[in-house]
């Protein structure tokens, strides 16, 4: 994970208007009848059925290592196997690092789509949810469950919940016709899963030695004009809605403030979407405080400084990007130890952040429209 908050470190900031939503509020019973991970999901040993989605991320994960290799895999056999409709794509790249000298290390990362089926290249608009799934090099062993296995699984859960949602919104808008014509930016939404590797410093946390997978990849998808005339967006950065970034997720009691003004309104509905969860009964965990992990709600304009946490958004927000940091302050006691392993998560914590997640991406894809029937 990234280093803490310095004040050397500014990031360009662009001045953006404020994103509008016009998606409808998800009602209450829709939160209840949302998908809810159980135990099982977020179990830190592996079953005899396989359904743990986070047990296997457990092991360390060096780029380039067979363990990383393992974890890869799981990644790839879950999509393939839960979410046959979901693109799997790799992008990829090698880099020198500190460590290792004129040896260039492998990066890859995992992009994982889900659009409406009628769409061109160039033509939608992605959610895009990000993790990365590398672990440091040093110390020996080090797994880092917080930091990242634990979000990754949250994401995997997430796409897995969203599923049935997106493909009865797809069939119902096709049925309806709403494929053909001129369709607004709303009827050509999707998700995107970015698991992002080389987060971690080799040696010690620089512009260089850090972030490597998502330098490659913000390098690769800026690329005016990439999609040809008539196409909605120039290139694959554009088609970025919100970059919402998870990290260092899954210790007990965070606090995650807001980071950017650009964002503050997204994160305003993810808070509110806690405390609504939180009223109604349905999350398990301890909050610090009476605003629960998302206290900044009411956080001015003017309380937004231009000191940030280096992190994988980094590249994506130098471009222009709208990004939303899920990244707790101050960060688990834990951090970059040995203790950040799968005994000492809160899996209370990681199973309220799935809720959370879920709940927010079927707010932001407008999931009113495809609202469940209760039994």
């Amino acid at each position: 994970m990234a280093r803490p908050p310095h004040p050397t470190i500014t990031l360009l900031l662009l001045l953006l208007l404020p994103l509008v939503s016009a998606y409808q509020d998800l009602s209450d019973s829709f939160l209840r009848l949302m998908p809810h991970p159980s135990p099982s999901d977020f179990a830190i040993h592996p079953s005899p059925d396989g359904s743990s989605l986070l047990a296997p991320i457990l092991i360390p994960r060096v780029p380039g290592t067979p363990g990383q290799a393992k974890v890869q895999q799981h990644f790839v056999s879950f999509f393939r196997t839960h979410l046959p409709t979901w693109t799997i794509t790799w992008q990829n790249s090698t880099a020198r690092t500190p460590a290792t000298g004129t040896r260039e290390i492998p990066f890859q990362n995992l992009i994982l789509r889900r659009e409406p089926p009628w769409t061109k290249p160039g033509q939608a608009s992605y959610l895009t949810l990000v993790a990365h799934y590398d672990s440091k090099m040093t110390p020996k062993g080090f797994i880092g469950a917080t930091d990242s296995a634990a979000p990754c699984a949250v994401l995997m859960f997430v796409a897995r919940a969203v599923e049935g949602y997106l493909a009865r919104m797809y069939k119902e808008m096709v049925e309806l016709g709403e494929d053909k014509g001129n369709r607004t930016l709303a009827m050509d939404m999707g998700v995107q899963v970015l698991l992002l590797d080389g987060e971690e410093a080799f040696v010690a946390w620089t512009e260089e030695d850090s972030l490597y997978g998502a330098r490659a990849l913000a390098r690769e998808w800026e690329g005016g004009g990439k999609f040809g005339v008539g196409a909605r967006y120039r290139d694959e950065l554009g088609q970025i809605g919100l970059f919402v970034l998870l990290d260092l997720l899954g210790g007990p009691r965070p606090v995650v403030p807001s980071y950017f003004a650009t964002t503050h309104w997204a994160y305003e509905k993810m808070a509110t979407l806690e405390g609504r969860l939180r009223g109604l009964g349905l999350m398990e965990s301890e909050a610090a405080g009476r605003g629960g992990f998302l206290p900044d709600g009411g956080k001015g304009r003017e309380m937004f400084g231009r000191n940030a946490i280096g992190d994988d958004h980094v590249p994506f927000l130098e471009r222009g990007t709208n990004v939303l940091h899920m990244i707790p302050s101050p960060f688990p006691d834990v951090w970059h130890t040995m203790r950040d392993d799968g005994e000492h998560l809160d899996l209370a914590t990681v199973r309220d952040w799935a809720r959370i997640v879920t709940a927010f991406t079927l707010e932001w894809l407008d999931m009113m429209e495809v609202e469940p029937e209760a039994p």
